[in-house]
């Protein structure tokens, strides 16, 4: 009777983990950033940011892997830090920009590599053309946020572009073609 009822209740337990599935959490707009940078004539470092975005996360505690990600964001969020540039950045020699113009990442694959890291492949579509990207990424946090009482969670990742593959190459090798791309977000549990 005992075998009976303890592999009845591994058997609950199995179901009810199999049928366990990832929750979805919303970025936190206003904790969530995109820095950018590349090298300018081997004289400076140029940064950029993007912040204010939207986007979603599929997250599996238990099975990191099954996660996803989709965020978009619209071009016009791109902080230069000097209008000259942005402007520059928005003209012909780069991205001919309608105001409406978005850029995209929507996870394909991820690969756990620690207890709190992974790489992230997915599909960025930037400037009309869409290519594979990996990030490194680090779950910094989960748990309740302490002021909104509700689950949240923080990740960290980093990732390097060539600008040429999306068409944006213009004044490589000068200006470098690699972009690096630093990635900090804050997502909390959707609610329903």
């Amino acid at each position: 009777m005992k075998k009976t009822l303890l592999a009845a209740v591994l058997a609950a337990a199995a179901a009810t983990g199999a049928a366990a599935s990832p929750e979805k959490y919303v970025l936190d707009a206003g904790h969530s950033q995109i820095l950018f940078d590349y090298n300018h004539l081997g004289y400076s470092t140029t940064w950029g940011m993007f912040s204010g975005f939207e986007g979603e996360i599929m997250f599996d505690q238990e099975n990191p892997a099954a996660s996803s990600v989709n965020v978009t964001m619209p071009l016009s969020m791109m902080f230069t830090g000097w209008q000259a540039r942005f402007d520059h950045f928005m003209s012909k020699d780069f991205f001919e920009a309608t105001e409406d113009e978005t850029i995209s990442f929507s996870s394909t694959a991820i690969e756990v590599t620690g207890d709190s890291t992974a790489k992230i492949t997915g599909d960025l579509t930037l400037n009309g053309v869409t290519k594979p990207v990996v990030l490194d990424a680090k779950l910094n946090q989960t748990g309740d946020h302490p002021m909104r009482k509700k689950p949240w969670a923080g990740f960290d990742a980093t990732a390097t572009v060539l600008r040429s593959d999306f068409n944006l190459g213009q004044f490589a090798p000068f200006v470098s073609d690699e972009v690096n791309i630093k990635i900090s977000v804050e997502a909390m549990k959707a609610d329903g």
